[in-house]
Order: structure tokens, then C-alpha cells, then sequence
């Protein structure tokens, strides 16, 4: 018997702020019927499971035990430039002077992300 795996959900104090700061990194638009004040909101991937954020109580205070990793169409220097302009933070910083490595981001209420090198990062370095 095979399952799939349908959301991945994130817990944070604000669904629908978190949604939209992920909405604005994936370009990809919350689910149609969630709004402002929303429990529950979803980020609608095309492909993949969804990003569900749910509202709970208590406040992240340790390092996430799953994340996310997000390999950029552009270059991955371009696009830790843009998170961080978005309201990123850097966490750690994994790149190394060959070009390898990935940087650790988080979102604005902490839970740590990577993004790794592009298609075209990758390829520069390994040709």
C-alpha cells in the first residue's frame, strides 16, 4: 500500500502572514478561499504537496527537526539576495569559494529553509 504525501504543515503564530512571506518565495499563490485572520492557509505548489500553515499557541524555540531545502531557477547567490530583501535572515552560511554549499535562511518566524545551488550554478562548477 503506497501513500502520499499531501502538506507539508508548518507551525507558526500567524498562517496567513507566514503563507504570504512563502506565497512571495515560491511565486505561487495561497489557496483561494484563505484570508487574513485564517487559522489554517495553504500555498498552492503545481507540483508536490502543499504548504500548510497552521496557527498554534506556542512559539517556535529550538531548531527545526524537517525543513525545507529550495534549489533557485536563477543563480543561488541572486536568490539569497531576494529572500533576504523579502525578510529573510541568514542563519549559517554553508557556501565555500569553489561554489559548492548552501546557505540557511530563515523565515520571519524562524524556521530554518536552505537554498542550494541553481541547474546553472552546478553546471559552471562542474565544468
Amino acid at each position: 500500500m503506497a501513500l502520499v504525501v499531501q502538506n507539508v504543515a508548518i507551525d507558526c503564530a500567524d498562517a496567513y502572514e507566514l503563507a504570504r512571506f512563502w506565497s512571495g518565495v515560491t511565486g505561487h499563490p495561497l489557496h483561494p478561499e484563505d484570508g487574513p485572520g485564517d487559522p489554517e492557509v495553504q500555498v498552492m505548489l503545481p507540483e508536490g504537496p502543499l504548504l500548510h500553515f497552521n496557527q498554534v499557541p506556542e512559539a517556535k524555540t529550538i531548531k527545526n527537526r524537517i525543513h525545507l531545502c529550495l534549489r533557485p531557477e536563477t543563480s543561488r547567490e541572486a536568490e539569497v539576495e531576494r529572500l533576504l530583501g523579502f525578510g529573510a535572515t541568514l542563519v549559517a552560511d554553508h557556501r565555500k569559494p569553489d561554489g559548492s554549499g548552501w546557505a540557511v535562511l530563515a523565515d520571519p518566524e524562524g524556521n530554518e529553509f536552505c537554498v542550494l545551488r541553481s541547474e546553472s550554478d552546478r553546471a559552471a562548477t562542474t565544468a
